[in-house]
């Protein structure tokens, strides 16, 4: 039960994977009938339903559910979610390659303004070369600016946006938010600041070199790409 007390989110499919990468082979009937004697139940994160419709005005939806690239730096989404620590919030802007669902680029904050995505875009510019790339995101004043979008201009980004208050248009981004509060946040003693990026930090860190996923052949992102590149 190591493993479940580490990652209690992790149904019996995932803890087979799990024990195998540990050097343990055992049969998926045999996983899913010890978890049930130990009490070993996996945390399941709650799905919500958006059926928003309208189009935005600023950039046309130009990934349009298309989840998939062919390559890296081709397809980017983004996006921020609300943290809470003690009594006030902070805010955690993200970029995410979809080639392999890496996060690229990464800022947290206490204020949800245009400074934190503008930061943020910075930090994938200054590592990813990002021309003639697609960064899709939702109606969020700060993406609908034209500060922002003068800003993607600049670095010869293409602006793609959600049908506004429709997260299924941007659902691998949501998934990792989930992902991220459901399996470190939720369960984290965070009293400071400092702390609390540092919770962030290691589980984007996690997420990216050791969190494996189906889509990827059961491997972990930076592994995934690392393999393709070889």
């Amino acid at each position: 039960m190591a493993i479940h007390h580490v990652h209690p989110y992790y149904g019996y499919p995932r803890m087979r994977i799990a024990l195998r990468k540990n050097g343990f082979v055992v049969n998926h009937k045999k996983v899913y009938r010890l978890m049930k004697e130990m009490n070993g139940q996996s945390v399941i994160r709650k799905k919500r339903p958006f059926y928003g419709r309208k189009a935005s005005v600023v950039n046309p939806n130009l990934l349009n559910r298309k989840f998939t690239a062919e390559n890296p730096n081709q397809l980017y989404v983004t996006d921020i979610t609300f943290i809470a620590l003690n009594d006030r919030f902070y805010y955690l802007s993200v970029i995410q390659d979809l080639f392999n669902n890496e996060v690229v680029a990464w800022k947290a904050s206490r204020w949800n303004d245009l400074h934190l995505v503008l930061d943020t875009l910075e930090h994938l510019v200054s590592q990813r070369d990002v021309q003639g790339a697609v960064l899709h995101s939702d109606q969020g004043y700060q993406y609908t600016s034209k500060t922002y979008n003068k800003r993607l201009e600049d670095f010869g980004v293409r602006g793609s946006h959600s049908r506004k208050g429709n997260c299924l248009d941007n659902a691998c981004i949501e998934s990792f938010f989930s992902h991220l509060k459901t399996e470190t946040l939720y369960f984290s003693d965070c009293k400071t600041d400092e702390e609390l990026i540092q919770a962030i930090e290691k589980y984007i860190w996690f997420y990216n070199h050791e969190r494996f996923q189906k889509k990827l052949g059961q491997c972990a992102p930076v592994e995934y790409r690392n393999k393709l590149a070889a």
